[in-house]
C-alpha cells in the first residue's frame, strides 16, 4: 500500500516552472531517494510535498487523504515530517528545547522515552543537551534536526540533503542512522546529492533533471545504470 502518492506535481516561482508535472509514490515502510544535479527540482519537490511551497497544479495524497491546500503544520500533524536543507535548528534554544519543539503537537506521555531514543541514536546530543544549538558543529546540528523530526513520531520522514557540508565520517554516521530509522518502520524520502550513498541506502530511486523525472526504478539497478554512473557517479562511459 502506498503511503505517499504524488501526481502531476508542478512548482512555479513566478514564471519559472521548477517542477514540471512529476509523479512519484512511496509504499509504507519503504526508503526512496530522489537524486539529481543542483537545480534539478529535488528540494522544490520535497518542499511542495511538505506544504512549504504551493503546487499548481498537482495532487498529493498521504495515507489515503488528499492534502490539497493543507498547510505544512497539518501535514506534519498527519505524520509527514521534513528535515530541511541547512538543518533549520533553533540556534538560541538548547538541544533539549529543540527536541521539545519537535514534540510540540503531541500530548502523550511517551515524549521522554522518545527523547531517550534520540539520545541513543546520537550520544553526542545527550552530552550537549543543555548546550545552545547554534554552538554545535554542523554534524551535530544535522543530528539534532533529525532527532527533532523523530520527536514528532513521523510516518514519513523527508530529508533534504542531510550530508551537505559534512565531513565524510560524519556523513557516514548520518546515513547509518537514516538506515536504522527506516528499519525501525519509518518511511523515508531522501533527497541527496551524494548519489552513490543514496542509491546504496534506498530500495527505489527517482532521477530528476530540469524539473522532470527521467529515470526511476530499483536503486540497485540505477546504481549499475551507465547513464547514472556517468552523470552522477563521476564514471566515464565505456
Amino acid at each position: 500500500m502506498n503511503l505517499l502518492e504524488v501526481r502531476g506535481l508542478e512548482v512555479r516561482y513566478g514564471g519559472i516552472r521548477a517542477v514540471k508535472g512529476i509523479d512519484l509514490e512511496i509504499a509504507a515502510g519503504e526508503m526512496v531517494c530522489l537524486i539529481g544535479a543542483n537545480g534539478a527540482g529535488k528540494s522544490s519537490t520535497l518542499r511542495a510535498i511538505s506544504g512549504l511551497v504551493p503546487t499548481a497544479p498537482g495532487a498529493v495524497r498521504f495515507g489515503g487523504s488528499d492534502l490539497a491546500g493543507a498547510p505544512a503544520f497539518r501535514r506534519a500533524r498527519a505524520g509527514l515530517v521534513m528535515v530541511p536543507e541547512g538543518r533549520g535548528v533553533f540556534a538560541q534554544l538548547s538541544v533539549d528545547e529543540n527536541l521539545a519543539m519537535g514534540a510540540y503537537l503531541r500530548g502523550d506521555r511517551e515524549i521522554g522515552s522518545d527523547r531517550a531514543r534520540v539520545f541513543g541514536l546520537f550520544p553526542q546530543l545527550r552530552e550537549r543537551r543543555d548546550q545552545t544549538a547554534g554552538t554545535l558543529s554542523g554534524g551535530e546540528q544535522q543530528m539534532l534536526a533529525i532527532g527533532r523530526a523523530l520527536m514528532s513520531r513521523p510516518k514519513l520522514l523527508a530529508l533534504d540533503e542531510p550530508s551537505m557540508g559534512l565531513a565524510p565520517i560524519v556523513a557516514k554516521k548520518i546515513f547509518e542512522v537514516i538506515r536504522d530509522i527506516n528499519r525501525a518502520g519509518v518511511t523515508v524520502l531522501l533527497v541527496e546529492q551524494n548519489a552513490r550513498a543514496a542509491l546504496a541506502l534506498a530500495a527505489r530511486a527517482y532521477v530528476m533533471e530540469s524539473g522532470t523525472i527521467t529515470l526511476s526504478g530499483e536503486a540497485r539497478a540505477l546504481l549499475a545504470d551507465s547513464r547514472v554512473r556517468e552523470a552522477y557517479l563521476g564514471e566515464a562511459a565505456a
